[in-house]
């Protein structure tokens, strides 16, 4: 995991808008002059948090050749305000790179009109020798990275992620092509494009790139924005292209225009994808005998079918309004009895012996069906051998481990630790981490309260760490409780509200805060939880040094988990049920992901999704949508009814009957933030607290 960030200046953008979000800017007065309002220090010190191991930086100086006089297809003579794009040509263009310094003028000499700034902040958890990033291959292109690589691209088990992914690139034909792949003379025998190789990758990234040969910047993020990347596009008051992982402090404050009385952002969330920036020379006629650098940005389709089709979240078997169809799971289930290591049921092989049941979508047709006797489906398994395989890929340690603890003369006693709440995602989590962590491993449960012990998440906590114990005595289960006081949390808080960015609702911050204080694991351990001795002998201080968080976000998306769920279904049955779970995962990278990502890595820890694997969504949108929620029973039993079944069968039977609860309820800092900011709980709600935005 990385932070990874490039300044581009000099270039002049064509098609940005069609990319930015607000479409104003703010015009300046012909006198005003702007001072960059992004500190490159600051953006310095702010990618360090993510990526303490190392900070590297490296610039990339631009200058185009000088070009005769441009003539048209006809031999006409141009005297346009510039080149024609498609008649501009990277050829133009030389460029020089170096080790980023204060001056502007390349190695020769000659006065650069652009650059490339690139930053990489490294927090290193895979391979067997420390790298640097920006990372260089032999051919001058350039790679920052920030993600894992967990399948599609073979990584070696002494190798780095983004070493690999490197030489991938740099396989990759150069030219664009017109956008035709078929029958193009540059693209030689075997050679792949860009956005060909970045489909093919499992797991979470986002990168930016610099291909030498075409002059071209190749950036963005995995389709489902598991990893941040924040873009200002170029405005008035700043004209740099920039890119970053994180929002640093200096570059938060908001634009107002004064005449209109709008806000705009410094930043936005990039939206998932793969885009390109081709630079090419062009003649100016403000500078007649000057050239200058124009650039047009590309969005590029994906190149898998199958991720896709997971984007396009279409289950295999759509809910109809006019029937449904039942499976037999007890047949299922009898298929499955006997696994004693949790292999999966291949469901889809049992159609010849399957029983099936149509009725209408009415609650009198359910009721007709007993579900209390289909507990353990086929389905459950299946979802509980992806989920094993996902954790498994996420915290399976390598060499970087072994040379880290020797370099150190220590061992790391915990080196994967759960974002932990008590409840049903994060309970999956840690039983599922403790069948794949070596058992020598302390495991760390990570929980944040602001209401001491009596907040819901701690007592589910508390409750749930016994369960665990109880499923496996011989682990060491370290749950690290830490308290907070919104009161005093002053610098935390404008801290947060930094991260946050460009998100800015109370409820925002309130998730940022407690997802920040809980990545953080400093707290006390309280041993007296699992075993008999004085609260004094047993309860001390314990900051956590695992750099793994597994997260248990996407389940709630998938699983038909939030109170908004059970209100669609009622109101539109299966089909609006489908359609809302599929809006929370198509706009999961914007309204979640970036966020929790820049709160959780700012204390250099790697928050890891299982949940979001790319095997774990195709498998559950192979499961018929009543199997995976029945929103006719109770709070607790019919929401995320599949993984219920999936913690029975890992022995949880408290945790599976829990009902859901947001962190911010949970943790009890909503009600925190609603005294403090609107006076209670009460003007709070009146005011949709929630959803009111930030004003300091």
């Amino acid at each position: 995991m990385c932070g990874i960030a490039l300044i581009l200046s000099g270039v002049r953008l064509i098609g940005s808008e069609l990319f930015r979000e607000s479409r104003g800017e703010r015009c300046p007065n012909s006198e005003e002059v702007f001072k960059p309002v992004l500190s490159v220090d600051d953006l310095k010190a702010s990618l360090l948090r993510r990526g303490p191991d190392n900070l590297g930086s490296r610039r990339i100086f631009l200058q185009p050749k000088l070009i005769p006089s441009f003539e048209d297809d006809a031999g006409h003579k141009g005297n346009e305000m510039c080149l024609p794009f498609e008649h501009c040509h990277e050829d133009h263009i030389t460029s020089v790179q170096e080790s980023a310094c204060a001056q502007e003028d390349n190695a020769n000499g000659v006065k650069s009109v652009a650059d490339l700034y690139f930053f990489g902040a490294t927090l290193q958890l895979r391979g067997a020798t420390s790298i640097s990033q920006p990372l260089v291959d032999t051919s001058g292109n350039l790679l920052v990275y920030n993600g894992e690589i967990f399948g599609g691209i073979h990584v070696d088990a002494d190798s780095n992620d983004a070493e690999t992914l490197l030489h991938e690139l740099e396989r990759c034909f150069f030219r664009n092509c017109h956008g035709q792949r078929k029958n193009c003379s540059c693209l030689g025998k075997g050679e792949r494009s860009i956005p060909e190789v970045l489909s093919t990758i499992k797991g979470p990234w986002s990168f930016i790139y610099w291909q030498e040969r075409s002059k071209t910047i190749w950036f963005g993020r995995d389709a489902f924005g598991r990893r941040s990347l924040l873009v200002h596009w170029p405005t008035h008051d700043d004209s740099r292209f920039v890119l970053s992982s994180v929002s640093p402090p200096s570059s938060v404050e908001r634009i107002s225009d004064s005449v209109a009385g709008d806000t705009f952002s410094y930043w936005e969330e990039l939206p998932c994808g793969i885009y390109s920036i081709k630079l090419k020379a062009s003649k100016s006629r403000e500078h007649s005998i000057h050239e200058k650098l124009i650039s047009k940005i590309k969005k590029h389709e994906w190149a898998d079918v199958e991720l896709e089709e997971l984007i396009k979240w279409e289950r295999a078997m759509d809910p109809k309004l006019e029937q449904v169809t039942f499976y037999n799971h007890q047949h299922a289930m009898k298929q499955c009895v006997g696994s004693a290591e949790g292999r999966p049921c291949n469901v889809g092989d049992m159609g010849d012996h399957t029983n099936k049941q149509t009725g209408s979508i009415t609650s009198a047709t359910n009721s007709l069906i007993d579900r209390d006797t289909l507990t353990q489906s086929g389905y459950a398994y299946n979802v509980l051998a992806v989920l094993r395989e996902s954790v498994m890929r996420r915290t399976d340690l390598n060499i970087i481990y072994q040379t880290a603890q020797h370099q150190a003369g220590v061992k790391v006693s915990a080196p994967v630790a759960v974002l932990f709440s008590g409840g049903l995602d994060s309970m999956i989590l840690a039983a599922l981490l403790d069948q794949c962590l070596d058992s020598s491993y302390a495991i760390d449960l990570l929980n944040v309260s602001f209401d001491g012990n009596l907040a819901p998440d701690r007592v589910s906590a508390r409750v749930g760490i016994r369960e665990l114990h109880r499923i496996s005595p011989l682990r060491r289960w370290r749950l690290v409780e830490i308290d907070a006081s919104l009161s005093d949390l002053d610098w935390e808080t404008r801290h947060v509200t930094s991260l946050i960015h460009p998100a800015k609702t109370y409820m925002d911050l309130n998730i940022g805060i407690a997802l920040w204080l809980a990545a953080g694991g400093d707290g006390w351990v309280d041993e007296n939880i699992n075993n008999n001795c004085r609260e004094d002998q047993c309860r001390y201080k314990y900051k956590s040094t695992a750099r793994i968080l597994l997260v248990g976000s996407g389940a709630d998306e998938q699983c038909a988990g939030y109170s908004r769920h059970r209100t669609k279904y009622r109101a539109g049955g299966w089909v609006a049920l489908n359609n809302e779970m599929r809006l929370d995962m198509q706009r999961i990278w914007k309204r979640n992901l970036g966020r929790d990502d820049r709160c959780i890595s700012d204390h250099g820890k790697e928050a890891r999704f299982p949940f979001l694997d790319e095997n774990v969504i195709r498998t559950l949108l192979e499961i018929p949508l009543w199997e995976i929620a029945n929103l006719d029973k109770p709070v607790g039993q019919g929401d995320k009814k599949v993984l219920r079944e999936v913690a029975k069968l890992l022995g949880l039977e408290g945790a599976a009957l829990l009902p859901k609860r947001a962190i911010q309820f949970g943790s009890r800092i909503a009600r925190e933030s609603n005294r403090k900011n609107f006076g209670s709980n009460r003007a709070a709600n009146q005011a949709s607290a929630g959803s009111v935005e930030i004003h300091e």
